[in-house]
């Protein structure tokens, strides 16, 4: 009778020390699912809060020009080496639209979704602008460059490109890390010079006949430019410019309120448009269609009167 009553509190010290025993076991399994459960919200919680600040970046850019960094899935479809892997982003009333110069003109039209789209009825299709690219050794060379639609700043979309053999291929593209370029933006300085309408016809004492004048364009993207010298007819006191551009691809000018259609059909299209004065940066507004849809862009032209010659 002792010795079982013996066995029994043994028995009972036994699994009360098992019971003991594994409480830390188990405390400590319950307490790496917690930090493991912790950890796994921590990442979560970063990661959305990486998204909420590129969503929040993208919806706060102001608007004005940006460089920016293009990147695609493709050796063959990139940024010219020239311009450092980066395109000239423009926003507008909440629209963001780059510019980018290719590698050469062997992609000849764009289009802001995949191939299969782009072949559908109705497609707006991104034509090209003739681009000039300058290279570190100071070399020159024209290509083809393209204002492509962005939809959100560092997430990835689809452009499809055509090339030379007619066919479309889909490609993934991305636009990262805008930086602001203030000198596309106008300073009071500017804007004060802006109000002097510079030297009239009647201040340079030339009579009516054929001339020419060197121009300087500014504006938009920074990538058009004009002919210059241009060629000027003056009659009385008025002056006419004939404005050539480096893309076929503008539809139309405003001057002063006033809209100008092109004058020629075929080649760079070519305006003729009345001068308001010289020595001051006169504002113009250029339509184009190179992107998915018509965009006017403002633009600066300034004629210099000290360059100024009798036309040949």
């Amino acid at each position: 009778m002792k010795k079982r009553y013996v066995n029994l509190i043994l028995a009972m010290v036994s699994a009360s020390a098992m019971a003991f025993g594994s409480v830390p076991a188990m405390a400590a399994t319950d307490s790496t699912k917690t930090e493991s459960a912790k950890n796994d919200s921590k990442e979560d919680a970063e990661a959305s809060n990486e998204k909420e600040a590129d969503a929040a970046k993208t919806d706060t850019l102001e608007d004005g020009v940006y460089t920016a960094e293009f990147d695609t899935d493709s050796s063959m479809f990139h940024v010219n080496e020239a311009n450092d892997e980066k395109g000239e982003l423009t926003v507008k009333d909440g629209k963001m639209t780059i510019h980018v110069s290719l590698v050469s003109k062997k992609i000849v039209n764009l289009f802001a979704g995949t191939a299969e789209d782009a072949q559908k009825d109705g497609a707006e299709i991104i034509e090209p602008t003739t681009d000039t690219v300058k290279y570190s050794d100071g070399y020159t060379e024209e290509v083809y460059g393209f204002d492509i639609p962005v939809p959100a700043i560092g997430e990835e979309f689809d452009v499809a490109l055509l090339g030379e053999k007619g066919k479309w291929y889909d490609h993934k593209v991305s636009v990262k890390d805008p930086v602001k370029d203030d000198s596309a933006e106008s300073s009071d300085a500017e804007d004060s010079k802006k109000e002097d309408a510079g030297k009239k016809i009647a201040d340079l004492g030339v009579e009516d006949g054929d001339y020419t004048a060197e121009v300087t364009l500014t504006g938009g993207s920074g990538r058009a430019t004009v002919d210059s010298p241009a060629a000027i007819t003056v009659k009385g006191d008025k002056a006419t410019a004939t404005i050539v551009w480096s893309s076929p691809n503008y539809d139309y000018m405003r001057v002063g309120g006033e809209k100008y259609e092109p004058v020629n059909n075929e080649g760079n299209s070519t305006f003729e448009i009345p001068v308001d004065g010289f020595d001051y940066p006169m504002e113009v507004v250029g339509d184009t269609v190179a992107m998915s849809e018509p965009h006017e862009i403002e633009y600066t032209l300034q004629f210099d009167s000290s360059t100024m010659e009798k036309a040949e």
